[in-house]
């Protein structure tokens, strides 16, 4: 089942989905060439404590391994879940997408971006373009009424024509008390799958699309996930309500009541 949240849980939820976007907007604005990865993180460490919240990535728990960063950080070919380090230094023509994800009194607030670091490339200026497109695209389906599938299908079909590829192996998602809620919300399919959207439901939207194959490689760190043939990947994401009329985009960047 989805859950359905009340009008108090919404009012802190959107409180978390304001922190969440307000601190991936002053990150996205330490983005410079010369900057390493592990400062941008510990950047956001401050900005979530100057809120009264905390990562929900820090510490996040997958077998016996712990997610050891604040945010996620992922350079160029790295799709999702990178961590920072001193070592990764970002360099002019570089692209980084920026994840964070927030706990504020029990609920979630989830965003993600790719930014360019100075010029880029016009082929992943455009990939970027073409993903942020796609992700609009995708949160007008996010309506009552609607499957799901009708969500995925809209990526999908917005990507196809351009040729990229679009990563299977990690997908969208439901969010609320959790960071992961039912649905699961590919990036691909039918759009008459899945179930049925009401309102009240809080989606977790992010097209992960690369510039050339699809295929995932993890990194040794066991968390970052690479595209397989090194071609740059694009990653956006906003935590949306679905209303009884147009979709509600929660992660909009403002100073929290």
């Amino acid at each position: 089942m989805i859950p359905i949240k009340s009008e108090s849980e919404l009012k802190i939820m959107r409180t978390a989905c304001r922190i969440a976007a307000t601190v991936l907007d002053e990150l996205c604005k330490l983005v410079a060439p010369g900057v390493n990865t592990y400062d941008l993180d510990q950047a956001g460490r401050k900005l979530l404590a100057k809120f009264d919240a905390r990562s929900a990535c820090f510490g996040y728990q997958v077998g016996n391994k712990r997610f050891p960063a604040h945010t996620c950080l992922s350079v160029n070919d790295e799709i999702v879940h990178g961590i920072g380090t001193l070592k990764r230094v970002l360099r002019e023509g570089d692209i980084v997408s920026v994840d964070v994800c927030v706990e504020y009194q029990g609920f979630i607030g989830d965003n993600a971006r790719t930014v360019p670091v100075g010029p880029v490339d016009e082929s992943w200026s455009k990939l970027l373009q073409v993903t942020e497109a796609s992700l609009k695209a995708a949160i007008d389906q996010a309506r009552s009424g609607n499957r799901v599938g009708a969500i995925s299908n809209t990526v999908e079909r917005f990507i196809r024509p351009h040729g990229y590829g679009i990563i299977r192996d990690f997908v969208g998602h439901g969010v609320g008390r959790t960071m992961h809620e039912a649905p699961q919300i590919p990036n691909f399919g039918p759009r008459n799958r899945g179930e049925i959207l009401r309102p009240g439901m809080t989606l977790a939207i992010e097209p992960m699309i690369a510039l050339g194959r699809p295929k995932v490689l993890m990194g040794d760190d066991g968390w970052t996930a690479l595209t397989v043939d090194g071609s740059p990947a694009a990653h956006f994401e906003h935590t949306v309500l679905v209303t009884s009329g147009d979709p509600e985009i929660l992660t909009i960047p403002g100073i929290p009541e």
